[in-house]
């Protein structure tokens, strides 16, 4: 994927005599140890129990996920980490989720928070191993509808823990757009699009597909779309060329969030598909942008969406921390600050009483299943049309369908 993530993706290195004595230090106490044995480590063996953890931890992860206090020293939440196992973090951040996977498959990295459109690339390829959710207690108080979905969970068996999740979608500037839209047909219906040519603005990634033929699944029924991410070949036409008749409206291709709260700012762009943290970015800076319908944010036809998963490298060489930060990250008050950094909806439901801002899981829908049941998150094309759909209702379109290097190459077409 696009760098969808606000924030600095630089690190900064740690100083070296720090970080020696403090390891030292650490690992000699046996700091976070709690006297547990393994009966194995990364690998098809697996752990049975969390031990000691290893000293160190390699993490590939998207920006604002894991926070050391660089970008803002009230942002830390690696730091009590380390202090409390004597695991040392190293994180490499990944603008997208195809360098996240290639990131994994080098074998140097121990976990990944990979998107859906990731996650089923990396068990696939056996670059990841199963998580034993028993050995993550806070995993017990998860949002029940995040769980066991077919990008964290393949044949019954768990492959990460989740972390995050957010939808996306439809913005517009209130003084410019009228009457306010409750369909994704202001800007993907060709006639009411022409109305706002210049001024669309358009995530910039394969997966975007998926936003199209969700629209045609509404409007032309007859295709027989019942997943946006099984797609056989004329379902898949339909939707490239459905995008193909949008180009020339689009005023930007955003690759981030940064950009595109500038563009509504400066009124480059008049109405697009968002995340809920630009619109409330924008909001707060008193602009005169609308989602809606301002009680769910979900057009009519539905959106896409996201839900990131923590997942241990099959190739880890400390599976002890791994688990560890798993455990961590989706604790009560850490998940509330990092779901409030990034702006998404936290994973942990006892989240929602640790966030800063009372109404935040409220304004970000966390604990509103009804909401969720509009969003299809993202999850990998492939060519087996089978697939169950991820929320249960409905099978696969049928037929050969198109994979993801098909997405890929179809989507550089549509932009021309």
């Amino acid at each position: 994927m696009s760098n969808r993530k606000p924030g600095n993706p630089a690190r900064v290195a740690w100083l070296i005599v720090a970080s020696l004595v403090a390891f030292i230090a650490l690992f000699a106490a046996g700091c976070g140890d709690d006297g547990g044995d393994t009966t194995g480590g990364g690998g098809d063996e697996g752990l049975t129990k969390v031990g000691k953890g290893e000293g160190k931890l390699n993490l590939i992860a998207w920006v604002g996920y894991a926070e050391d206090g660089s970008t803002d020293p009230a942002v830390d939440w690696v730091t009590p980490f380390e202090n409390q196992t004597g695991c040392q973090v190293s994180v490499k951040t990944a603008g997208t989720s195809d360098e996240m996977v290639d990131l994994m498959r080098t074998g140097q990295y121990d976990g990944v928070s990979a998107s859906g459109n990731a996650s089923p690339r990396l068990v696939e390829g056996n670059d990841v191993d199963p998580v034993n959710v028993d050995l993550v207690p806070n995993y017990g108080t998860v949002f029940a509808d995040i769980k066991d979905q077919p990008y964290n969970t393949f044949d019954g068996t768990h492959y990460g823990i989740p972390h995050g999740r957010g939808a996306n979608l439809l913005m517009w500037n209130e003084n410019d757009v009228k009457p306010a839209p409750d369909s994704w047909d202001v800007i993907l219906d060709p006639k009411k699009a022409a109305d706002y040519k210049g001024k669309i603005s358009v995530y910039d990634d394969p997966i975007y597909i998926a936003d199209a033929a969700l629209y045609l699944k509404e409007h032309q029924p007859d295709l027989g779309i019942e997943n946006p991410y099984e797609l056989n070949e004329e379902q898949f036409n339909a939707a490239i060329d459905l995008l193909k008749e949008q180009n020339p409206n689009v005023g930007e291709y955003w690759h981030d969030a940064a950009t595109q709260i500038s563009s509504f700012t400066n009124g480059d762009v008049e109405v697009g598909t968002t995340w809920q943290y630009q619109y409330f970015t924008l909001l707060a800076d008193d602009q005169p942008v609308a989602s809606n319908p301002a009680s769910t944010f979900v057009p009519k036809e539905g959106a896409t969406g996201w839900s990131d998963t923590w997942m241990l490298s099959s190739s880890a060489k400390h599976p002890n921390c791994m688990y560890r930060w798993m455990n961590h990250i989706i604790s009560p008050k850490v998940n509330a600050e990092v779901a409030e950094w990034f702006g998404e909806a936290p994973a942990q439901s006892k989240a929602c009483a640790e966030t800063s801002d009372p109404k935040f899981c409220a304004n970000y829908h966390a604990d509103d299943p009804g909401f969720w049941e509009g969003v299809y998150y993202w999850n990998t094309p492939v060519t087996d049309c089978t697939v169950t759909d991820q929320r249960a209702h409905e099978g696969g379109s049928g037929g050969d369908c198109k994979d993801y290097n098909a997405w890929i190459k179809a989507w550089t077409e549509v932009k021309g």
